[in-house]
């Protein structure tokens, strides 16, 4: 049998996942809704293998990648859940101070796709932290549907203290220059936007397709943004027209990209909701802007 292909799969199946994955069903009623687009050839073992995340393939910057030092490091996060690990990443043989640049995980954890986005940092000639907001449960459990479940037991706004306290560890490390921005996917687009609110010093911030900050909040912002949206995410999408309307008032530097015909995690490779056109710039934007921000 054929492997299914993205252009095989009904846009349905997307949004289906999108449900699944944002914890608006359980997994049950994923398979059982997911049974109705199991037709002929695209059976539902094969949908469900599909949108399984592939971490074995998809990796772009190896773990021993000799350009870079990636390592396990543990920082205090006295607000938020104590102990915290994270990925610790930078240039290998830098010299000098450089700036740096928290990565924040989507609703799963550190998985291998977030380590992953903070090594392609690290190769831009950022430092990078990756933390993991699961670290008081254990850590990121090693597949996503089991690191979505425990991330549900863990307050938001403590995880958001998890994030801001990884800021304040690496604008003070030894290797870093004081400038630090954020970017985070998902989930980690909202802990970017509200970092961005909170954080008055923050060099930017890179949300892709988060959820946005009220009214209010919003108007704190003192961060440059560079915001990242797909043009099939209604979900994420509708919050910005009022989002946009404070930061215009209020002079945020701000820019908004939206990729036209690509789902929500589209930056995402391991799933296929990926989109390598939209994903490529979008990154490419994004190390512009830290470029900008950070090193100028």
């Amino acid at each position: 049998m054929k492997p299914l292909r993205k252009e095989d799969i009904a846009q349905g199946v997307f949004d289906l996942y999108d449900d699944y994955a944002h914890n608006k069903i359980d997994r049950r009623i994923f398979i059982e809704r997911l049974s109705v687009f199991a037709v002929g050839a695209i059976t539902l073992p094969a949908l469900l293998s599909f949108m399984t995340p592939d971490y074995e393939t998809t990796q772009t910057v190896a773990q021993d990648d000799p350009t870079i030092d990636s390592d396990y490091i543990q920082y205090d996060s006295p607000k938020g859940g104590g102990s915290i690990k994270g990925l610790y990443s930078k240039p290998a043989n830098a010299t000098g101070k450089l700036p740096g640049v928290i990565v924040v995980h989507e609703n799963r954890g550190l998985n291998p796709y977030i380590e992953d986005v903070g090594r392609r940092t690290a190769k831009a000639g950022f430092l990078s932290l990756a933390p993991d907001a699961l670290s008081p449960l254990g850590g990121y459990p090693g597949n996503d549907d089991d690191g979505r479940a425990m991330q549900r037991k863990r307050d938001r706004l403590e995880m958001l203290e998890d994030f801001i306290a990884a800021y304040h560890y690496l604008k003070n490390h030894e290797d870093c220059n004081g400038k630090v921005a954020v970017v985070g996917f998902c989930f980690g687009g909202w802990v970017s936007n509200m970092m961005a609110v909170l954080l008055p010093d923050l060099a930017g911030a890179v949300p892709f397709y988060g959820r946005q900050p009220d009214d209010e909040q919003a108007a704190e912002i003192k961060a440059p943004l560079l915001l990242q949206y797909g043009g099939l995410d209604e979900r994420v999408n509708a919050g910005w027209p009022a989002f946009e309307k404070v930061l215009t008032a209020n002079n945020i530097p701000h820019t908004a990209h939206f990729y036209e015909g690509v789902n929500h995690g589209f930056h995402n490779n391991t799933t296929p909701r990926f989109d390598e056109k939209a994903a490529t710039l979008a990154w490419d934007r994004t190390i512009a802007f830290f470029n900008t921000y950070l090193k100028a």
